[in-house]
């Protein structure tokens, strides 16, 4: 590498950076179109599709071949376990087709690679350009996906040329070149001179391949386009592959994190398959690999080739006059370099589908494996009271991965959490209140951490909604984003609320500001009324349907006449002089559940759509 100047490697290696960045560039575009254009129909089939394993299956696989990315869709399925749309029994399936979903991405790459992916690549570049222009959303969407999918061919292309052939350095007159080649060989010699342990090695480095791009899909390319261009052999890109399959677990480890305990079961479900398959490959590779070679007959090694297969080929392409050394070693090159992504994808598709053949039965055993390697941080191993603080650390926070249509089913569950913490909060004041002679400092220390949780959650959705909003939603989802930021506005202003009058009730206490004893029934009262209030809006906010606003105005209406009453009584009250500053706190209490009616009602018509 000595004459190698150090500008020429950086102009290099920047190419391949480049070549990399628009593929995975082309990938996302093209994943978050698909998603956009399919994002109601995939949000249903995740939903209702998984019923057993079999079923989950076919969603992963289909889910996964749309969107080509078996990441996206193992974010996706932990995404919708943390918000309980899936169980995790049902997320095991949908995680094995994902897996067997990824495989049509070398598939892809294996068969369009038989032409140039450049003269591909740019006429669907073309025909997607002035889609993206639209206004009508699916045709937009799906000229963001066209785009997407043409990036990620002159990506792959202009990769495929930035990565050096090494039989076209090693006829180079420049003496760097060829030192350059003999340099990486003898490493790579070197890393496979240890017999089944090289196969560990390149493993581990398809793991970190993989978490450093990110994408199985974009790790498999790069190992196609390594292997065609000589600088690895089949065996050492098979045992990268392996090593992807490893290392795609990742992204959803990290999904997982600020999920709750069943998305981390799902995640772990997902590692523990992955590396059950990889250990079973493993045993059996040398077998594995020679079996390809019964199913898909072809040469994957340059010295394997044939001189009748070379002149074949020669014909194949209307090769016109009498064929050099040099024309038949070209041809003997493009015959391998046809053959290597054929035999890997199928090497992939093999070991994907026979994994899954042999652990689909044991989906119930992973799944309860999962469940007691993964438990619950209780005291006492249940699930705590919906919205208590506890119950945040055991359920995590909302994994919003951003994609307008499928987002709005996670912000749908992370409102839920929310109108769940301001219940908890309200039940939490009643306690406080109703307990005029007991210090409930851990109890209030909770509800102010609570307060504090609330607003993040609260930023977070309207962050996440105003996101969906620069998407191009259809008329009834977008509607529904307006609705859902209201809602969220309206939650947290309960939440204030409710903040409010923990401190109010602590008051009363610090200060022995002592109410009459019918007061503790008037609050009960009062508070059944708001509580009922909450109930209602949280009813539809779980099952999505439209609350009677007749109903909702009949409950706020009788929780204002229910303020003016007992203010009333307590203006009364105030004539002695002794209890004024107990009265005046009460008032306040009273004017603060009116206004949590009032926001109550505002939830009601946001989701009723009532401006």
């Amino acid at each position: 590498m000595a004459n190698v100047s150090t500008w020429e490697f950086i102009v290099g290696f920047l190419y391949i950076l480049g070549g990399l960045g628009i593929f995975l560039f082309g990938m996302r575009v093209m994943s978050e179109g698909i998603q956009k254009v399919a994002g109601e129909g995939m949000r249903r089939i995740m939903a209702t599709m998984t019923q057993n394993r079999f079923f989950g299956l076919a969603t992963g696989l289909l889910v996964t071949c749309l969107v080509q990315s078996s990441s996206a869709t193992t974010v996706m399925v932990v995404s919708f376990v943390n918000a309980q749309l899936l169980t995790l029994m049902e997320s095991i399936g949908v995680i094995m087709g994902a897996n067997l979903g990824t495989t049509l991405t070398g598939w892809i790459i294996a068969t369009i690679g038989k032409f140039s992916l450049s003269k591909i690549a740019l006429p669907i570049i073309g025909i997607g350009l002035p889609l993206v222009f639209m206004s009508q959303p699916k045709f937009k969407h799906t000229g963001e996906f066209l785009v997407g999918f043409g990036l990620l061919f002159f990506g792959l292309s202009e990769l495929k040329n930035a990565v050096p052939d090494v039989k076209s350095l090693l006829k180079s007159s420049d003496p760097g070149d060829q030192l350059l080649v003999q340099d990486i060989q003898g490493f790579i010699e070197q890393l496979n001179s240890y017999g089944f342990g090289s196969v560990i090695i390149f493993l581990i480095i398809g793991v970190f391949l993989t978490i450093l791009v990110q994408s199985s899909s974009a790790a498999m390319g790069i190992t196609i386009i390594v292997a065609i261009n000589g600088w690895i052999n089949f065996e050492i890109a098979a045992a990268i592959v392996l090593g992807e399959n490893i290392g795609t677990t990742v992204t959803a480890w990290l999904a997982s994190l600020g999920g709750n305990i069943n998305a981390k079961r799902a995640a772990r479900a997902h590692f523990i398959f992955n590396i059950a398959g990889v250990i079973w490959m493993l045993l059996l590779f040398y077998p594995f690999i020679g079996m390809l070679d019964q199913i898909m007959p072809g040469a994957i090694y340059i010295d394997d080739v044939t001189q009748a297969e070379a002149t074949a080929y020669l014909k194949e392409i209307d090769f016109e006059g009498i064929p050099s050394e040099d024309d038949f070693s070209k041809a003997k090159k493009a015959i391998v370099d046809r053959n290597i992504p054929l035999h890997l994808s199928l090497f992939h598709t093999l070991f994907n589908l026979t994994n899954i053949a042999l652990l689909i039965g044991f989906a119930p055993q992973l799944g309860r494996l999962v469940e007691r390697l993964v438990k619950p941080k209780t005291h006492d191993g249940k699930a705590p009271k919906p919205g208590s603080l506890a119950s945040l650390h055991y359920e995590g926070s909302g994994v919003l991965p951003k994609t307008g249509e499928l987002n709005l089913a996670l912000v749908e569950a992370e409102i839920n959490r929310l109108a769940a913490i301001t219940r908890y909060m309200f039940e939490g004041f009643v306690e406080v209140f109703e307990s005029p002679d007991s210090d409930k400092s851990d109890l209030i220390k909770e509800l102010k951490e609570l307060e504090e949780k609330c607003d993040e959650l609260a930023f977070e959705i309207t962050q996440t909604l105003i996101y969906c909003t620069t998407e191009s939603l259809a008329g009834e989802r977008a509607l529904r984003v307006t609705s859902l930021l209201r809602v969220a506005g309206e939650l947290e202003d309960i939440g204030d609320c409710c903040h409010r009058l923990v401190q109010l009730a602590h008051r009363k206490y610090r200060k022995n500001r002592v109410l009459p004893q019918e007061t503790l029934r008037e609050i009960k009262v009062f508070s059944e009324q708001i509580l009922d209030f909450m109930e209602l809006y949280q009813t539809h906010l779980k099952d999505g349907s439209i609350p009677d606003i007749e109903k909702a105005e009949v409950i706020e209406n009788r929780i204002d006449a229910s303020r003016k009453s007992l203010r009333k009584n307590a203006v009364k009250r105030m004539q002695d002089k002794e209890n004024l500053k107990a009265e005046m706190i009460y008032i306040d209490i009273l004017n603060e559940m009116e206004s949590i009616g009032n926001d109550a009602l505002n939830v009601v018509q946001a989701l009723n759509h009532v401006v």
